[in-house]
Parts: C-alpha cells; sequence; structure tokens
C-alpha cells in the first residue's frame, strides 16, 4: 500500500520560514518524480513544485520561484518543501504527490500518488 505522509506545517508570520516533509512507502521512490501542490481556501488545488528522479531537474510555479526549494533524499524515501519569505497568500493545504511518468510542469499530467496534506498558515 502505498502513503505519503507530510509534515512540518503550522502558523508562521509573514516573512517567516517553514520546512516540509513528505515520507514514502509502498513505492521505489526513486523511480517516480515528486513534488507538491497546494490549495487555498475556496481555490483549485495549484502546483508548487516538481522534482525529478534523480533530484537535479526541478520545475517551480512562477509565484514561487526564488522563494521556495524542493529537495528528495531516495535514501530516505522522502521529499521535502523549504518556503522561505512566506506572504499570507501562501496560506492553504499543502500536499505531497508522487508519479511514474508525471510531468510536472504540465497542467494535464497528474501524480498517481497524493498525500492527506499539511495546514500551513501565514499570519500577516
Amino acid at each position: 500500500q502505498v502513503q505519503l505522509v507530510e509534515s512540518g506545517g503550522g502558523l508562521v508570520q509573514a516573512g517567516g520560514s517553514l520546512r516540509l516533509s513528505c515520507a514514502t512507502s509502498g513505492l521505489t521512490f526513486s523511480t517516480y518524480r515528486a513534488g507538491w501542490f497546494r490549495q487555498a481556501p475556496g481555490k483549485e488545488r495549484e502546483f508548487v513544485a516538481g522534482i525529478y528522479r534523480s533530484g537535479l531537474s526541478t520545475d517551480y510555479a512562477d509565484s514561487m520561484k526564488g522563494r521556495f526549494t524542493i529537495s528528495r533524499d531516495n535514501g530516505k524515501n522522502a521529499v521535502f518543501l523549504q518556503m522561505n519569505s512566506l506572504k499570507p497568500e501562501d496560506t492553504g493545504v499543502y500536499y505531497c504527490a508522487a508519479g511514474r511518468f508525471w510531468i510536472p510542469s504540465l497542467t494535464t499530467s497528474y501524480p498517481d500518488y497524493w498525500g492527506q496534506g499539511t495546514q500551513v498558515t501565514v499570519s500577516s
């Protein structure tokens, strides 16, 4: 059974930082592309960042470039999202995702698996 479990969310002031982690199990993580999505209240889920199998290639949504950094540790079957300079509009539920052939930057490409989400709240 494949599981993706996020952690690291919480409440932070604007300008602060958070590091999200996603622990995976039940899949050969090194063969999967992984990434993060988020969903703000009343809005659709949106792509945040993606990382390819080796970790050498990454993709980001334009509004996250320069503030967020995605990384992975294939030995620990985990993917991470370092979020700096957080803004109130970054508030939402952040979801970890993984897909064998998922193309992170392509809106018509979808991951195979999702986590349950972790809440991030940025206060002004």
